[in-house]
């Protein structure tokens, strides 16, 4: 295999040039951003790219949005995300199309070399290597959107106004909408929360939070 690794550890750079040299691969780059991946990729035309998630300039989700990008100029050429987190906002963007040529490993849960190894020869013959893990995450985020989706215009608004803390008496009143509507619109989003009255949750922290993990 000719492969790009995109990591900003310079440690786990190294080890990731010497374990697939050591097997006979050709790391033909290893940079520690995004940008000079998709440069390295666009030049060099690896078989397979090996990407973190957070690298500079914010460590938050650079890597990933670079994963997307090759992905969508390069389709030929796999990538597989290896990252310690799970990280939903771009992967539907990641499996668009024909999910083929791609994976997403958790550095915390590959406990082999060869596994990895092993991993990223699939990926990179069009073969796949998702998580468990990062697949129950992905249902799960996928189910939220589902739900939050469902709700009518004036439910959402209803919810966001729980989630600004306000009791039912606030939400009439900055909706201009009576007592008894804000209720049966609280109910519906339960309803379509799949939220069941219970002695011990408080369904109301519950929406909330779903409104805000969608």
């Amino acid at each position: 295999m000719r492969v790009a690794i995109a990591e900003d550890s310079a440690i786990l750079r190294d080890g990731f040039v010497a374990l697939l040299t050591d097997r006979g691969h050709e790391v033909v780059a290893a940079v520690g951003d995004g940008d000079a991946l998709r440069g390295a990729v666009r030049s060099l035309r690896p078989d397979v790219c090996v990407v973190d998630i957070r690298m500079p300039p914010s460590f938050t989700d650079e890597g990933l949005r670079a994963a997307v990008a090759v992905r969508r100029e390069h389709p030929g050429i796999g990538v597989l995300v290896f990252s310690q987190y799970v990280e939903t906002r771009y992967v539907d963007e990641l499996l668009a199309g024909s999910p083929t040529g791609v994976g997403y490993l958790l550095k915390d849960r590959v406990a082999d070399v060869r596994e990895f190894v092993a991993a990223l020869t699939r990926v990179a013959s069009g073969g796949t290597a998702l998580d468990p893990e990062v697949v129950a995450q992905l249902l799960g985020a996928s189910r939220r959107r589902d739900a939050l989706a469902a709700l009518t215009p004036r439910e959402r608004e209803v919810l966001e106004q729980m989630a600004a803390g306000l009791s039912n008496a606030g939400i009439a009143e900055a909706l201009v909408i009576s007592d008894r509507a804000v209720e049966k619109h609280i109910a519906n989003v339960f309803i379509k929360f799949g939220l069941a009255p219970s002695e011990t949750d408080n369904r109301r922290v519950l929406a909330v939070l779903r409104h805000l993990q969608s």
